[in-house]
């Protein structure tokens, strides 16, 4: 387990219902696309990676394919299971899983590989576990970020705050670019054919408290970076952030909060 590793399990511990309440809705926009890509349709045996409140599996079920979910929380694994009580739940973390070679048809991991300390060593297990000719499909966050995306962090910034140094960066020997060359080149290195990675652009629709939860409970680097602020401080952060969501202000009251994440395929 690399430090990333380590530092991902203390930033997600006992997180899921929390996460559920506030960033797990916009992670949920490209589940269509994404099991479209893998070629998830009835009968298929899927493996969903990093499966979080059960989104990707629910729907895949909703197909009637057979569905196995694995995610590294315990909290996680259990609200996927009270939620989509058809598929089966492990807990497991990349890049070593309980399963033999070849056992699934498909796999999905939905913004999963930005949150692992080997990207390619996980997509390399990823290939292990699915059939010959199987799609492997997942998502990332892009840079440039989205507007939406930088809302918080930009109210961390305008507070003078900075992200604390027991949250460490990917290890550069493993880090690779977000951008659609760099995901494609990823899945690519990790023996995938057929490599395809296409830009997804959406605007998140989400109250101005409700985005502002997922920070204050401590939900990813920015959640931990907002925690991690003396209490004035996070005042303070919490005061920017009031001021920069007029921008994204629609008349229904809520937020429009511009996205830009990446979508990849690859079969083995």
């Amino acid at each position: 387990m690399t430090a990333f590793d380590a530092s991902e399990r203390r930033i997600w511990a006992g997180r899921a219902e929390a996460y559920a309440h506030s960033f797990g809705k916009v992670c949920a926009h490209p589940v269509p696309r994404l099991l479209d890509a893998a070629r998830v349709r009835d009968g298929v045996r899927l493996l969903d990676v990093g499966t979080g409140t059960g989104t990707v599996a629910a729907a895949a079920c909703a197909r009637g394919a057979g569905v196995t979910g694995v995610d590294a929380e315990i909290s996680m694994v259990e609200l996927a299971a009270r939620t989509v009580p058809s598929a089966g739940m492990h807990l497991a973390v990349l890049p070593q899983l309980p399963f033999s070679d070849g056992l699934f048809d498909a796999i999905t991991a939905n913004f999963v590989l930005n949150h692992v300390g080997r990207p390619g060593a996980a997509l390399a297990e990823l290939r292990r576990v699915v059939r010959p000719g199987g799609w492997i499909a997942v998502t990332i966050w892009a840079v440039p970020a989205g507007a939406g995306q930088t809302l918080l962090g930009r109210a961390v910034q305008a507070a003078g705050a900075a992200r604390p140094p027991h949250l460490p960066a990917l290890a550069d020997e493993d880090d690779f670019p977000r951008t659609e060359d760099g995901l494609a080149g990823l899945l690519a290195s990790a023996g995938l054919k057929d490599v395809s990675c296409e830009p997804l652009h959406w605007d998140h629709r989400a109250g101005a408290d409700e985005w502002w939860s997922g920070a204050a409970d401590g939900i990813g680097t920015i959640g931990q970076t907002v925690l991690s602020q003396p209490e004035h401080i996070r005042a303070e952060i919490q005061s920017h952030y009031r001021r920069l969501c007029t921008e994204f202000a629609t008349d229904e009251g809520d937020l429009a909060l511009p996205h830009a994440a990446l979508l990849a395929r690859g079969r083995r």
